[in-house]
């Protein structure tokens, strides 16, 4: 009979959640640099030179989608806390290994075991949180979680753009320098919060491997397949905004500051989302949600389209965006509803297998269709993730309405 799991304490949400937000910050501030660091130049890319670059930032996507399901299997048998504190462990040592050797190979040797890490951080994290949540407040908690998660990488992200502009190129390893701090700082932030928890506990049945075919079911496709088009969208802006941005001259610190205004607007809302989640239902708040992101594409087709930065495309773009927030507190929030304690990790990690392979045909399709056609490439671009967007979301709507597959509720 399995032991029953000790009451939660807020300490161990705090001490998820500051992990949480150091891990995701440590990786926004060195994906912002890592395509300069690797090039060795701040602005533009030979043709030879791209397919090297989107090669060695997508490393770590790649090994996030190939591993991250075995990360949340282990992290079902052999303690949350544990793949955690590895995975941060992993994380740190990688991060100090960047500012090494600039020579491509290494890094993306480097950039594969950052990944594995990355992921296996992610799915113990929201393992603990969902085991954690009460069920009636377990939007409110996805809500804070995605709100560090994005926060950070976010926040991370522009202070690797305002360092990026403001330093030579041949001192970007201090940028992977502050990574490492910070993760470091985790590591012994962590075992503080957490001095008195007591360990976790390990039946059996925990101890037994993972059904695969309990994870991988439609109710869980539906609900996590939309992050793989989203992220497909938000991994192409990520690695070449800065690039992007400087061609058009729009300052770097600029961009700095817009973006750290968007990690602070996010801190700010998801957890209200994950509130009105709570009140209102998940798949109305992720019906909301992808209306918001299809506005945001559509702004995006509109500036592609016009070439150059317009009033009309930001405004949608802006109002989009809002609408768009609303997504990732809901659909936690309905992927933990639909995960079992048994294996629980492991269907968390389907969330970050999406958003890595997300991010990593994202880089590849947009890269490969502007080369073609140039802007009417990335018009198509946003049409086809609009579609896909919309496709999801009628057919989740339609199970929700229909009482859906059949699903294994949480415990």
């Amino acid at each position: 009979m399995a032991t029953p799991t000790p009451p939660s304490e807020p300490k161990d949400l705090s001490a998820v959640l500051g992990a949480t937000f150091i891990v995701r910050f440590a990786f926004g501030i060195t994906t912002a640099v890592f395509a300069s660091y690797i090039a060795g130049y701040s602005t533009g890319f030979a043709p030879s030179e791209v397919g090297t670059v989107g090669l060695v930032v997508a490393l770590a996507s790649i090994a996030e989608f190939l591993t991250v399901v075995f990360s949340g299997m282990a992290a079902d048998r052999f303690g949350r806390w544990r793949v955690l504190f590895a995975g941060m462990a992993t994380a740190t040592v990688v991060t100090a290994l960047f500012t090494v050797t600039r020579n491509p190979v290494a890094l993306g040797g480097f950039n594969f075991a950052f990944g594995v890490a990355s992921g296996a951080i992610l799915a113990a994290s929201l393992a603990i949180v969902a085991d954690e949540a009460p069920k009636d407040v377990r939007g409110h908690a996805m809500g804070r979680f995605d709100a560090v998660n994005l926060a950070g990488w976010i926040i991370g992200f522009a202070v690797g753009l305002a360092a990026w502009g403001s330093i030579a190129n041949a001192q970007l390893g201090w940028i992977f320098v502050v990574g490492t701090v910070a993760l470091a700082g985790g590591l012994v932030f962590v075992p503080l919060v957490l001095r008195r928890y007591p360990p976790s506990p390990r039946s059996a049945a925990h101890r037994a491997p993972v059904d695969l075919s309990r994870v991988f079911r439609r109710d869980v496709l539906i609900v996590t397949l939309p992050w793989l088009v989203i992220y497909m969208l938000i991994g192409t802006a990520l690695v070449f905004l800065g690039v992007s941005a400087d061609s058009v001259g729009i300052s770097p610190l600029y961009l700095a500051a817009i973006i750290a205004l968007g990690g602070g607007l996010l801190t700010l809302t998801q957890p209200g989302f994950g509130r009105l989640a709570d009140r209102f239902g998940a798949t109305t708040l992720m019906m909301v949600g992808t209306a918001g992101f299809v506005l945001v594409l559509a702004g995006g087709a509109w500036l592609a389209y016009v070439g150059g930065v317009q009033p009309g495309p930001i405004v949608l773009i802006g109002l989009g965006a809002v609408g768009a927030l609303a997504y990732g507190p809901a659909a936690l929030s309905a992927l933990a509803q639909l995960s079992s304690s048994l294996s629980r990790a492991t269907t968390m990690a389907v969330y970050t297998l999406c958003i890595s392979l997300g991010m990593t045909l994202g880089l590849l399709l947009a890269t490969q269709l502007y080369s073609e056609w140039g802007g009417d490439g990335l018009v198509v671009y946003f049409v086809i993730i609009a579609v896909a967007l919309g496709i999801l979301a009628v057919i989740r709507y339609r199970d929700a309405a229909g009482g859906g597959a059949a699903t294994t509720p949480a415990q």
